[in-house]
């Protein structure tokens, strides 16, 4: 690696986070939900701000490392360790983008009930008692995402993988229009990417 990260120029933060809007974006516009997994969504939102935290924090710590060959990827490797560590942390969740919180309540009480008939909600949590799990349902607003949170999972590790492959399968057959905040998130990551073209060829 033959880069000192103090200087980097702009458009190494501003292309993976043009990217990370675009691709945000363009799963408001689907006509099907799409559901993935926190930790996807984790991954995602790391590499966005890869470019952001190269020429910020990970620049500004560099010195403190002296001239060592190896200070860049050491530096590179804690990033994506401190990743790492707040995936394996978060609580387990699902994430539905393009949906609201309206249409995606029946469909995970038809899948609580089809798994565990002793189903019980308060609210927006349910409780599944024979698989010992539990989970929150919640929305995002404009963004049109819903989580489904795991609260407890104690002995679910299963009845969890089971309930998000059906939640899979269910959302699949829901159709929804594009969001309108989609289109500006677009916008927003296409306007990034312009920026950060316009910065490596020397136009901004």
């Amino acid at each position: 690696m033959n880069f000192w990260l103090d200087r980097l120029p702009l458009w190494v933060a501003l292309l993976p986070l043009g990217g990370y809007f675009c691709l945000l974006g363009g799963l408001q516009l689907r006509r099907r939900p799409l559901v993935i997994t926190g930790a996807w969504d984790g991954v995602l939102l790391g590499i966005g701000l890869s470019g952001l935290v190269a020429i910020g924090p990970l620049a500004a710590v560099q010195p403190l490392l002296g001239g060592s060959p190896w200070s860049k990827m050491i530096l590179l490797l804690v990033y994506v360790l401190v990743v790492a560590t707040c995936i394996l942390f978060a609580r387990p969740r699902l994430l539905i983008y393009n949906a609201t919180i309206e249409q995606v309540r029946p469909l995970v009480a038809e899948i609580a009930a089809a798994v565990d008939p002793a189903v019980r909600w308060a609210g927006d949590s349910l409780a599944l008692p024979t698989l010992g799990l539990q989970a929150h349902v919640e929305g995002r607003g404009p963004l049109r995402t819903v989580s489904v949170v795991a609260l407890r999972t104690e002995e679910a590790g299963e009845g969890w993988n089971d309930f998000s492959r059906r939640l899979r399968r269910t959302a699949r057959r829901l159709r929804v229009r594009p969001s309108p905040v989609g289109v500006a998130v677009v916008i927003l990551g296409g306007l990034l990417l312009l920026a950060a073209c316009g910065s490596a060829y020397g136009l901004l």
